[in-house]
């Protein structure tokens, strides 16, 4: 499916429904990982509920909380269109029927967790979840292609991860002021 042209306009808000069926969606599509790039294909692309500068923005946000970034997002989403309630619902949504599956495949492995077959299959969710992790970190860069100074600061937090092996909060309590004073709105000169 082809992306929404980004001038177009997201649709009205969701219902409290939707919201716990979408955030259902999210949840399912990416059983085994790669939930950015499903939460982005479902919220921005298809049910266009936001554009991709606010899915970035509440990623964002999502990414720099304690807690998992896609809890976080949901609750985001939730509370973007519903405050508390919609923050709830979203989180039901996309918790309830994926725990009661982990529950079943957390028993099920117990039980044939010395089979090839539950290994091999394994391996090949490993392989898929590092390819969706890697498809929403394209789209990132691609939303920041022409920005040098975003590139710039993801390729130095990258390096400095990487090769330096600096831990998240440091590299986060610098990069994230750094990028923030560079970005913060600053006012034009009157002439």
């Amino acid at each position: 499916m082809a992306a929404n042209p980004p001038s177009q306009e997201p649709t009205p808000a969701p219902s409290h429904l939707e919201l716990f069926l979408g955030m259902q969606q999210v949840a399912l599509s990416s059983f085994g990982g790669g939930l950015s790039a499903w939460s982005e294909r479902i919220v921005v692309e298809q049910r266009r509920w936001m554009d991709e500068q606010a899915f970035l923005t509440g990623l964002t946000v999502a990414r720099l909380l304690p807690g998992p970034n896609q809890i976080n997002m949901a609750v985001y989403i939730g509370s973007r269109f519903h405050g508390l309630s919609g923050a709830l619902v979203a989180l039901a949504g996309m918790l309830l029927l994926p725990f009661s599956l982990l529950m079943l495949l957390g028993l099920a492995y117990y039980y044939l967790r010395e089979t090839m077959v539950v290994d091999r299959l394994l391996a090949g969710v490993i392989t898929a979840s590092a390819g969706m992790a890697l498809s929403m970190g394209f789209k990132i860069a691609h939303s920041y292609s022409r920005d040098p100074v975003a590139l710039g600061i993801a390729a130095a937090s990258f390096l400095a991860m990487d090769l330096f092996h600096v831990r998240l909060i440091p590299l986060v309590l610098v990069a994230g002021p750094l990028a923030m004073a560079w970005y913060w709105p600053r006012r034009t000169a009157q002439p």
